[in-house]
């Protein structure tokens, strides 16, 4: 009731009140809708001023197409899985190597990294060299960070290894992440194999490939290689020699670094020096106010003077140490205690034992033990909610003063929002001090974690959580049934192989002892039975999405023939279940066509690509990147056939696509911007009648009616048609694009007859300004025909449908199976009318362009001659109807037995066989066949 509860918080909401980028949210009422009002505060901030965001037409947002907010980064790299929290785990470890204020004299370090980089080809790789905690990673960031400064025209690879056996130091998630940055920086889009073998192989090609269309350096810097799985295995290219302008800087530990390495040049990292010693000791002791005599520094240097002391990490914590033990108690006890220490482990336990003394009570010091344990056997570390839910008497309050304890000790971490060891000798040392008694303390610790997650996915709560700790357990645990189990529930599958870890998906099926055609069987009569607990359109999309993975897995092995049948399903459920037209469908199409094309069957590859490149200029324009990444698969498609010239065209179309929308992305973020800027936006929007000004006040709207804001997004879009109209003139194409934005907002608030007038003025427009088979008219006709639908107006949709039966013929020619689908729509609508003696001649025509399209076996057909029998039925013609039913139904049971995996294989790359692209059968006639 604008009352402040509390004078701290009186004082905080004014401390804030003066912070630019501060947001306050002020909310009265129940906790459960504040935080709904956090969350969509927060999320809004980050698509809009974080992300920015791509639309101009309204029309995108009734496109429901999930796969925006999903999948983005198939927009960079094609049909490349990329998974955000293993680069945000990168990113923070980077971050977090490079947190030192202390630079340890490392400029004669930094000079020997700058030879090599000036070093004349070829040259092996670089070796940094020393003990644990010498400071190999904080070397390693400072020089990045000075490389990115002084060389913007050098490209720098990096890949922070953590704890072995966490995500971080597989091999293969390693070589793929490398390889997508250098295809992301060359604006490269060509198809990557996910085999693990294949891409290790294939790693020294793609480097020598995407170096050459690099204009400078490049340089690959691992830290802690020797980490990695079978590093010397996995790293076989190191061996052979780079590029002319690739540099690789390898670290790795002394006692561990593979023996055929030592061969290298190497950077050895020398033990810290007193002053050195000093002036880190001192940094930390004087961050906390905490003053040394001469005396104690003298103590401190000797102490500082073997090979397990006098290492950056060693001192950083006894630093740390000092300064938090001295200033709550006497500083000569706490040096005593300090200098017994040997080596980082038995530090660390000082410090765990120091944090136990100042807890209360002797459930908080269980509390501690169970919380280490439990992040030292799990894969990737645990979240703070995840230890409040698996221990309900830890308090928020209790937890977060521990927490706060062991990340300001260096004993934890954050990454990626999961709590795990700083380093590697603080988990030795919580392995020392709670697990002695060995593996079944270990068992326990993820029996429990085990549980909890096993309990996540029985409430049909498939994380990337559940995802990446549960099959990991059991296999630690060795339990090679749960772990089958496990992989047999298909979401935890499909989360693994949507993210990229394909290499650890595969490696589980070994381990449970299955060849890849028995996984792939197996995987099937899952979704099957899946397939039957299935209802309503959401299940339904679902569906499609796992059938969609699993083709996309299949191919990834090589197993071509079996991977055709469930992306055919796949279509087919998406057909049913959304808009034939819709851009879902268009993804399906696209995936089933990279079958065909690694099958070498090129003709049928060919007219699904086109068809999905029809879909998406439909849908989104001819200028948005799904659009490029069809014109790319076209493109290569054409290469792989010889066909240059026509290649060469398309990769043209598409590149200036990627550049005109990178350009319009980041344009957009600074309208985001602007909009936290009342004063400027005020001179904006109340300057001058320009074309420029007028577009920019329509993206203003576009960016308020994403984030639900309705009334301001009205606001903008009429100040941008009213400019346009005085500007341009109202019959301008431009002025189209501000009408049907604001048709599309009406729709949206259920203002019906505001949206019918504004949708027939823009189709006006089009009609008479743009060509007959143009996108935006086929879209304005498409969105009118839809809404006069809705309102019931069936006599007057029947023109637009009409009218898109002409614009498909023009565009396609009368015999293209899109004008068979034209067709079918307009006879459905004829059904409804109960006219159906105009809509049997409609079907009769779509069910020939079918036939002579796709073959008499094809699953469109079949459901055309489904929609026929139901025609001669109701008209009397029993007979008929049987004749076309039982017609309908041999193709339904041929198909059947194609998606059982049990028919052999009759396609051929003329594309003329019966069971080419089921992709192309939208059941657009199932309002009429439920009848």
């Amino acid at each position: 009731d604008g009352r402040v509860s509390s004078p701290s918080v009186q004082q905080f909401i004014e401390q804030i009140s003066h912070v630019s980028k501060a947001k306050m949210i002020d909310h009265t009422g129940g906790v459960e809708e504040g935080t709904y009002e956090i969350y969509n505060c927060v999320e809004k901030i980050i698509k809009q001023d974080i992300l920015g965001c791509e639309l101009t037409e309204l029309e995108s947002k009734d496109l429901g197409n999930k796969e925006e907010s999903t999948a983005p980064e198939e927009e960079v790299f094609g049909d490349v899985l990329w998974d955000a929290h293993d680069e945000q785990e990168q990113m923070e470890a980077f971050q977090q190597a490079s947190n030192s204020t202390c630079e340890l004299g490392f400029e004669k370090y930094f000079e020997r990294l700058n030879d090599l980089v000036a070093a004349p080809a070829p040259i092996p790789p670089l070796l940094v060299s020393g003990g644990p905690g010498s400071g190999k990673s904080l070397l390693l960031s400072k020089w990045i960070q000075l490389q990115q400064k002084h060389s913007p025209n050098t490209l720098i690879l990096y890949h922070f290894v953590g704890r072995p056996m966490s995500t971080s130091s597989e091999s293969a998630l390693i070589i793929k992440r490398l390889t997508l940055k250098l295809m992301q920086h060359s604006w490269l889009v060509s198809p990557l194999t996910f085999d693990p073998a294949k891409l290790l192989e294939e790693f020294p090609r793609w480097l020598e490939k995407l170096s050459a269309r690099h204009q400078g350096s490049i340089i690959i810097i691992i830290d802690s290689i020797d980490q990695i799985q079978q590093a010397e295995k996995h790293m076989k290219w190191l061996i052979d020699p780079l590029p002319v302008n690739v540099r690789v800087i390898v670290s790795v530990n002394v006692e561990t670094c593979p023996q055929a390495w030592r061969l290298w040049p190497t950077l050895h990292l020398d033990p810290l020096n007193s002053k050195d010693v000093k002036s880190l000791i001192s940094a930390e002791c004087s961050s906390a106010n905490v003053k040394l005599t001469k005396e104690q520094e003298k103590k401190l240097e000797r102490h500082c003077r073997s090979a397990a002391t006098c290492n950056a990490l060693y001192v950083t914590l006894l630093g740390k140490t000092i300064a938090c033990l001295g200033n709550t108690g006497n500083i000569d006890e706490t040096l005593q205690q300090c200098l017994q220490c040997q080596d980082t482990v038995s530090l660390y336990r000082l410090v765990l034992r120091s944090i136990q003394e100042s807890l209360r009570s002797d459930t908080e010091k269980s509390l501690l033990r169970e919380i280490l344990c439990v992040i030292g056997v799990s894969h990737n570390g645990v979240s703070e909610s995840e230890l409040m839910e698996l221990y309900p008497e830890l308090s928020s309050a209790a937890l977060a003063s521990l927490v706060h304890s062991l990340h300001r000790m260096r004993l934890l971490t954050y990454g990626c929002g999961l709590l795990k060891f700083q380093h590697l000798q603080a988990w030795e040392m919580v392995r020392l001090e709670y697990m002695e008694e060995g593996e079944n303390v270990l068992s326990a610790y993820r029996q429990k974690l085990v549980e909890y997650f096993t309990m996540q996915l029985s409430r049909d709560r498939v994380t990337w959580r559940s995802a990446d700790e549960l099959p990991w357990l059991f296999q630690q645990q060795g339990d090679k049934q749960k772990l089958h189990k496990c992989l047999l529930n298909l979401f935890v599958s499909q989360n693994l192989y949507k993210r990229g870890h394909f290499a650890e998906l595969l490696s589980y099926w070994q381990l449970v002892g299955k060849d890849k055609s028995s996984m792939a069987a197996e995987y099937f009569d899952s979704l099957k039975e899946y397939e039957k607990s299935c209802e309503g359109e959401e299940s339904m999309i679902c569906l499609a999405d796992l059938y969609e993975t699993l083709g996309r897995f299949l191919k990834d092995l090589g197993l071509l023939s079996q991977a055709v049948a469930p992306l055919q399903r796949s279509l087919e459920i998406c057909e049913t279940a959304l808009d034939p037209d819709h851009p879902r469908v268009a993804q399906s199409l696209h995936q089933l066509a990279g079958v065909y094309v690694q099958w070498k069957k090129f003709g049928n590859a060919e007219q699904l690509y086109k068809q999905a490149l029809e879909i998406s200029e439909n849908a989104y324009g001819a200028e948005h990147p799904r659009v490029a990444r069809e014109l790319d698969a076209l493109a290569a498609l054409y290469q792989k056939q010889n066909k240059y010239v026509q290649a060469e065209q398309l990769r043209k179309k598409s590149f200036r696509i990627r550049q005109k929308a990178a350009r319009r992305k980041g344009s957009l973020c600074g309208f985001a911007l602007l909009r936290q800027r009342a004063l400027q936006l005020e001179e904006l929007t109340l300057g001058k009648d320009t074309p420029d000004n007028a577009r920019t006040l329509n993206e203003l709207g576009v960016l308020y009616y994403l984030q639900n804001n309705l009334e301001t997004a009205e606001l903008f879009l009429k100040r941008s048609l009213e400019m346009r109209e005085r500007v341009l003139g109202a019959d301008h194409p431009d002025c189209a694009q501000s009408l049907n934005n604001l048709a599309a907002l009406y729709n949206e608030k259920k203002h019906y007859d505001k949206a019918e007038e504004f949708y027939e003025k823009a189709l006006d427009i089009r009609r008479r300004a743009l060509a007959p088979d143009h996108p935006s008219l086929a879209y304005t006709v498409k969105h009118l025909a839809v809404l006069y639908k809705k309102m019931g107006k069936l006599d007057k949709a029947v023109p637009l449908y009409e009218l898109a039966v002409e614009i498909r013929q023009k565009s396609f020619g009368p015999k293209h199976p899109s004008v068979a689908t034209a067709l079918v729509n307009l006879a459905v609508l004829y059904c409804q009318m109960k006219k159906q003696i105009e809509a049997l001649p409609l079907y009769e025509r779509a069910l020939k362009i079918y036939e002579d399209s796709f073959g008499h076996m094809h699953p469109r057909v079949g459901e055309t001659l489904k929609n026929l029998a139901v025609l001669s039925y109701e008209g009397g013609d029993f007979e008929k109807a049987a004749e076309l039913y039982k017609r309908a139904m041999e193709i339904k049971e041929a198909e059947t037995l194609l998606i059982g995996g049990k028919a052999t294989s009759q396609h051929s790359s003329s594309g003329d066989t019966f069971s080419l692209k089921s992709a192309l059968s939208p059941n657009v006639f199932l309002e009429h066949g439920q009848r």
